[in-house]
């Protein structure tokens, strides 16, 4: 069975070629409906990554893209109007820097956009049963986040499993999203876990055909 009708792609930009960033965009923009933003503080995880201006300038020459921002920062509750303002049209949060997801949620939802919460590898997903009403999008990280280009840790898929099996049985309206170690060989189990958007980076961007690396994710067989 093909996965096409069942999953979205969302490259990225982790990956992409920041000299040429347009380029390497323009070049697929056509393929996905999600253009990925990891936000790193140098604290939360070890990097530093993107900030605001760079989601500015996306939406501006992007505006029909959905702009799906990936806060991997200790405080998101200072940044949640910033991204917003500058064009996000998803914010996700991690779980295991706020005890009480629900506010941060309620605040994003408020401005019309998108919330969603995710949880690093040695996160029990149970804590994410809070939110199953509330949350627009659950993220599991199926590497440990920072970088990009590493291999996948397994145990991602029970946790995907886990969301599916409740979204089913409670009729939560959250899409599963799962970002780290996604290429052609991950792509079916995730699909036939639950996952209904893969992030894909360098699956993508360090592909000699970007084109045909996404249409190989979107065409992948489960079984």
């Amino acid at each position: 069975m093909s996965s096409k009708l069942l999953v979205e792609i969302a490259p990225s930009i982790l990956s992409a070629n920041f000299g040429k960033l347009n380029d390497e965009i323009n070049e697929i923009k056509d393929k996905f409906k999600y253009l990925h933003i990891d936000v790193m503080d140098g604290h939360f995880v070890p990097n530093l990554s993107i900030g605001v201006p760079i989601v500015k300038s996306l939406r501006k020459e992007y505006p029909d893209l959905m702009l799906d921002t990936h806060l991997m920062i200790t405080n998101p509750a200072e940044f949640i109007e910033p991204f917003i303002n500058a064009g996000s049209d998803i914010i996700t949060f991690h779980r295991e820097v706020t005890i009480n997801p629900n506010l941060l949620i309620e605040r994003i939802k408020k401005y019309g956009k998108k919330a969603g919460i995710s949880i690093n590898p040695d996160t029990d997903v149970k804590l994410l049963d809070c939110s199953f009403e509330s949350a627009d999008l659950i993220l599991i990280m199926s590497v440990y986040p920072g970088f990009g280009g590493q291999k996948f840790i397994y145990s991602a898929l029970k946790k995907i499993e886990y969301l599916k099996e409740q979204k089913i049985k409670n009729n939560y309206q959250y899409l599963i999203q799962v970002d780290g170690g996604v290429n052609v060989d991950t792509a079916p189990l995730l699909i036939k876990a639950g996952a209904e958007i893969l992030v894909a980076g360098s699956a993508v961007f360090e592909a000699h055909d970007k084109r045909q690396a996404i249409d190989s994710l979107l065409n992948t067989k489960i079984f």
